[in-house]
């Protein structure tokens, strides 16, 4: 499930570039959470609706709303304002900072997930091939004047995507699917109104566009919510965030297959050092995974 959640994710850019064609960035957040909110809320009525198990106390909806913002709404519109301003390599390389604020905070939260020296060497080993995959770039200015606003952002949703997914640890036993369905509608319910907010009515956007919309809720919204849930619910955030390693991988074979986008000659060199990272901090459950013990 982790190594489809990373090719999703990751082949997930050359859509969203075509997508940005014909429709704005808030309006392409709104469109693609909305699409997949309303299939997978479908998919939840036919297995009858149920979320909890038990009949839910104020406080764990008060964390189910947390995480269903704090997992869509908040980091797609702190993305979608914040790569205005900066370079795609820091967007990049923010994001597959996850795995690293994710670590510490499992380690305090999360029963079991205890921060050792080899998951911290795990993770800076496989950050360290991220950072090699994306290269100068992310150290490189954007040469604009809310270049620092915009850095802030892109880590900010970064911070949103680690500390939903604590929270998602820590809800009592509920439908993956329902989950994943109330997360995906809470955070339409947010990214809609910024959207309107911010960018008016769209136009009516042109079929090709509406395709590539409809491509994006299904597969990299709804389906990929959906790995994202049963992984945090059952292997943990800390064995979900070392996807963030793998994205970037994918996005630079993709665009070099797909689009003929220039092959980096460092691409080997940084995949070895996330595979390192990933084998090495995960020691355990991949053990438990090949070996059975």
């Amino acid at each position: 499930m982790l190594s489809v959640l990373g090719l999703i994710w990751g082949g997930t850019f050359l859509v969203m570039e075509l997508a940005l064609e014909g429709l704005t960035p808030f309006w392409l957040a709104a469109s693609r959470i909305a699409f997949g909110a309303a299939l997978t809320c479908a998919v939840w009525g036919l297995r009858g609706g149920r979320l909890f198990t038990a009949a839910p106390t104020g406080f764990q909806w008060l964390s189910l709303f947390a995480v269903g913002f704090l997992s869509s709404t908040v980091p797609f519109m702190l993305l979608a304002w914040g790569q205005q301003y900066v370079t795609s390599g820091f967007a990049g390389v923010s994001m597959a900072s996850v795995a690293l604020i994710v670590l510490p905070l499992a380690h305090l939260f999360v029963p079991g997930e205890r921060m050792t020296l080899r998951r911290i060497l795990g993770f800076g080993i496989g950050f360290a091939g991220v950072s090699l995959l994306i290269g100068s770039q992310a150290l490189e200015s954007s040469g604009l004047s809310m270049e620092m606003p915009g850095r802030v952002a892109c880590v900010g949703a970064a911070a949103c995507y680690a500390v939903s997914s604590i929270q998602m640890r820590t809800l009592p036993p509920v439908d993956p699917i329902g989950l994943s369905a109330v997360l995906l509608l809470i955070g339409a319910l947010g990214v809609i109104p910024a959207a309107l907010i911010v960018e008016g009515i769209p136009a009516l956007p042109e079929g090709r566009t509406l395709w590539a919309v409809a491509f994006l809720g299904l597969v990299p919204t709804a389906g990929a919510n959906l790995l994202r849930v049963t992984l945090v619910r059952s292997a943990g955030p800390v064995f979900l965030s070392i996807v963030n390693h793998m994205v970037p991988v994918w996005s630079v074979v993709l665009g070099a297959w797909l689009l003929s986008e220039p092959l980096p000659s460092s691409l080997l060199a940084a995949l070895v050092l996330i595979l390192c990272g990933v084998g090495l901090s995960q020691y355990g459950a991949l053990r438990r995974l090949f070996v059975g013990r």
